[in-house]
């Protein structure tokens, strides 16, 4: 007899449908996982003949081959071992047709429990795509009702799962998905002074461009760039979706089964290009990712290695990365807000003529040179962050908090996507850092004596043509945030203010 359960595998955050055969026929006793499994897939059947073992079933003495079609699709990952068991009870006729109805993942314990694996969410979004329920592992119930299936089923053993389709022990399913509210620890109100920075972090948010934040130790680039999150706006729900999708392939989504603030992601400068970008034996979604929607902040920029900061320039540009493996490539959303701090040179402090050091200011071009030029070309605000007395600190009145910053960020956002979807559409989601060349011409409104000045000004700079297109978008994200509908010259000059000065 061949019995059939659904379950997934997963090709980055792409979700693929798998069919787990089992046939039990006569033969000398032998148990067999075929169609491209891992390590991890192969071990599986030690874990189900333990499981089973644990609740008192043994296997039959006959030959057993359990099939993962599609065969040429490799299987990764311990969430096959509840389809595999689930399959050969289903063979054996201890579990009835209706488990064929349900997609399964979870991991057993040698004691035939079902333990929490990654990638539920998107499965149940797929499983409920096809019409199937799930089961999944009971802890991860919750985010199985995100995607929207009204079939979960959450069983903590092996055993109660058999009880529940036999009926003697129907397993409830009461749950919810939580509901919470994004919180955050910190606030803008923290920071004292730096007006310009503040202002420059404003207009980052209102644009979702990327910025560079150059100063000495401690004037609060670190603080800056931790409470961006705090005035973006609130993620819509695809937002939430896609973030939580990676964070659930990841294996890092929590309890909640949600993520609904924006991520903020910031890795050492120790970290690898595949920390970075994503990879390893078995790819995973890399930091670019696991900031898609959110920020990405990278202290110590010059301290990252080269080969390891090059590799965001594609991902930057294109809001994807793509990584390549010897059987194929996976490709994983990275559209992610870059906010990156350096010193103005190893010891700090260049500039201040009672601490920068003699080889002044050789030291300063020479660690600020470690960052290529393509590299810097991508970052739309350049701002030199300055140094405060500490006499000065207690004297300053309170800063605005984030949620003041926040409502106008909104409402400048609001106007920038009315201005956007009246060319583009209703819903298309873009920004002005997300507009092409050809868009941010057609919908940027410039006055001739804006366009003017950019084109002297990017012949004198020696712009590149990104260079250009930024500052474009740059100018009309500042014309955003004053509700006009025109970009004027003094615009273009303050985006061109913000350009790094080679």
């Amino acid at each position: 007899m061949i019995a059939k359960i659904s379950t997934s595998a997963f090709n980055g955050i792409e979700v693929i449908d798998v069919s787990v055969e089992a046939m039990i026929s006569a033969g000398l006793p032998k148990f067999l996982v075929v169609g491209l499994p891992d390590k991890s897939v192969s071990e599986a059947k030690e874990r189900v003949q333990s499981a089973f073992a644990a609740m008192g079933f043994a296997l039959p003495a006959k030959r057993i081959v359990v099939n993962m079609s599609p065969a040429d699709v490799l299987k990764e990952g311990s969430h096959f071992d509840l389809p595999i068991a689930a399959a050969i009870l289903c063979a054996l006729n201890v579990l009835p047709d209706e488990a064929r109805e349900y997609s399964m993942l979870g991991e057993l314990g040698l004691d035939g429990s079902i333990k929490p694996v990654s990638g539920i969410l998107p499965a149940s979004v797929a499983a409920n795509s096809l019409g199937l329920g799930i089961v999944v592992p009971k802890a991860q119930v919750p985010e199985a009702l995100w995607a929207g299936n009204k079939r979960v089923l959450g069983p903590s053993s092996l055993v109660a799962l058999i009880n529940h389709f036999k009926g003697t022990q129907i397993l409830a399913n009461d749950a919810e998905p939580h509901t919470f509210e994004a919180k955050h620890s910190v606030d803008m109100r923290d920071i004292k002074g730096q007006e310009a920075a503040r202002k420059a972090l404003e207009i980052a948010a209102v644009g979702g461009h990327h910025m560079l934040m150059i100063g000495p130790p401690g004037v609060g680039k670190s603080m800056l760039a931790q409470r961006l999150p705090t005035i973006l706006p609130p993620m819509n729900a695809r937002e939430a979706l896609e973030i939580s999708t990676i964070n659930s392939v990841a294996g890092l989504l929590g309890e909640n089964g949600l993520c609904i603030t924006r991520p903020y992601r910031a890795p050492h400068h120790t970290a690898s290009q595949v920390a970075l970008t994503g990879g390893g034996l078995r790819a995973r979604p890399g930091e670019v990712s696991l900031a898609h929607n959110g920020v990405l902040f990278l202290d110590e920029l010059p301290e990252f290695a080269s080969a390891a900061l090059d590799s965001l320039r594609q991902p930057l540009e294109s809001g994807i990365v793509t990584v390549a493996r010897a059987n194929g490539h996976i490709t994983y959303p990275a559209k992610f807000q870059l906010i990156a701090a350096m010193n103005p040179c190893k010891c700090g402090h260049f500039g201040d003529p009672d601490r920068a050091c003699a080889s002044a200011p050789m030291c300063a071009l020479k660690y600020q040179n470690r960052i290529s030029g393509p590299m810097y070309d991508r970052i739309d605000l350049v701002v030199e962050v300055e140094n405060i007395n500490p006499w000065e600190l207690e004297s300053m009145a309170e800063a605005e908090d984030s949620a003041t910053v926040r409502a106008r960020v909104i409402r400048a956002r609001e106007y920038q996507a009315e201005r956007i979807e009246k060319t583009y559409g209703a819903g298309c989601g873009l920004l002005n850092s997300m507009l092409s060349g050809r868009q941010i011409e057609e919908s940027g409104n410039f006055e001739s004596e804006a366009l003017d000045l950019l084109v002297k000004s990017a012949e004198k700079l020696k712009l590149s043509a990104r260079g250009y297109y930024k500052t474009m978008r740059m100018a009309r994200t500042m014309a955003d945030m004053d509700g006009r509908g025109a970009v004027r010259s003094t615009d273009v000059a303050s985006a061109l203010a913000f350009r790094r000065k080679i």
